[in-house]
C-alpha cells in the first residue's frame, strides 16, 4: 500500500513515517528506484503500532530502537520499563510539588491564612542531634535531597541500637547559598553521623505547620509579617521539628517551625 494509506491505517503522519524510515525504525517494504515512492504491507502495522505505543509511554526514538531489537531479552525490556516508570514517578512528584507551590503562592497573594495562623513566642531548650548536612544553591535543591538524607540518618541510628527521637532540620544561609542539616534528636554518638548540640534559644517565634513538606514554604513566608508587626528580626538558625510523621499519610504530618529572633532597639 502507498505511504499515505499506511499512515492513515496507523494513525500517524506521512512525515513521521519518513522519519521512522530515516532512523531505521520502520523501513518500507519497497522503495521504487525511479520515483523513490515508499510502499508498505499490512504485516508492518504491528511494528508501527508498537512504535506508537512506546511513544505514548514517553520513550524517545533512540530508546524505541533498542526496545524493538529482536535480541532484546525480557529482563532488559523489564529494566527499561522500570526505568521509565521511575522517571514518570519523579516527574509526577515534581509536578505535584510545583502545583502545591502555585496554590500556596495564590493563597499568599489573596491574603488567606494569616488570620488563622497562631504564632507562639517561647524559649527553646538545648538539643543533641545526630545528623548529616549538605549545601544547596537554592530552595529547589532541598526537597529531592533532604528526604533520602533523613532515611540514612534514621537507619544509622537503628543500626547502632538506638531509638531516634523526633526528626529535626535546620538551615543556615550565607552569600554562597544554604547549609541544610537533617537529623534526629538523639544524645549518643552514631558512627558515620555528626553529633551536634543545638544551643538553647532565649526567644523564638514558633508556628505549627499541618500537612506535607511541599506547602511548608507558605508557613515560613508567613513569619515575615509577624516579624514586621513585632519589630523583630531573625537571628541564628531556624529549625523544623517534626512531631508527627506517619509514613503513609504526609497530609497528617505535624511540624513545628521555630525562628529565633531579636527585637529591634
Amino acid at each position: 500500500m502507498k505511504i499515505g494509506d499506511f499512515a492513515r491505517l496507523g494513525g500517524v503522519s506521512v512525515r513521521m513515517l519518513r522519519n521512522y524510515d530515516e532512523l531505521g525504525l520502520l523501513v518500507p517494504a519497497h522503495v521504487d528506484p525511479w520515483t523513490s515512492y515508499r510502499s508498505y504491507t499490512a504485516s508492518q502495522l504491528p511494528r508501527l503500532n508498537r512504535i506508537v505505543a512506546l511513544r505514548g509511554l514517553g520513550f524517545g526514538l533512540a530508546a524505541i530502537g533498542t526496545l524493538l531489537q529482536d535480541d532484546l531479552s525480557a529482563e532488559q525490556l523489564q529494566g527499561m520499563l522500570r526505568l521509565r516508570r521511575a522517571e514518570l514517578a519523579e516527574q509526577l512528584r515534581a509536578t505535584s510539588d510545583q502545583l502545591h507551590a502555585v496554590e500556596a503562592r495564590l493563597r499568599l497573594i489573596e491574603g488567606e491564612g494569616m488570620s488563622t495562623r497562631e504564632f507562639v513566642v517561647k524559649s527553646l531548650p538545648a538539643l543533641w542531634v545526630v545528623e548529616k548536612s549538605f549545601r544547596a544553591a537554592g530552595p529547589e535543591e532541598i526537597g529531592p535531597r533532604i528526604g533520602p538524607l533523613f532515611g540514612q540518618v534514621y537507619q544509622a541510628v537503628l543500626a547502632s541500637g538506638g531509638r531516634p527521637g523526633p526528626g529535626i532540620s535546620y538551615y543556615r544561609v550565607d552569600d554562597e547559598g544554604m547549609e541544610v542539616h537533617a537529623g534526629y534528636v538523639h544524645a549518643d554518638a552514631v558512627p558515620g553521623l555528626d553529633l551536634v548540640e543545638l544551643p538553647a534559644v532565649a526567644e523564638a517565634v514558633t508556628q505549627v505547620h499541618l500537612g506535607p513538606m511541599a506547602t511548608i514554604g507558605e508557613s515560613w513566608q508567613a513569619f515575615g509579617a509577624w516579624l514586621e508587626e513585632n519589630g523583630a528580626e531573625p537571628v541564628g538558625a531556624s529549625r523544623e521539628l517534626y512531631l508527627e510523621t506517619p509514613p503513609d499519610n504526609e497530609d497528617a504530618w505535624v511540624s513545628e517551625l521555630q525562628m529565633p529572633f531579636v527585637r529591634r532597639p
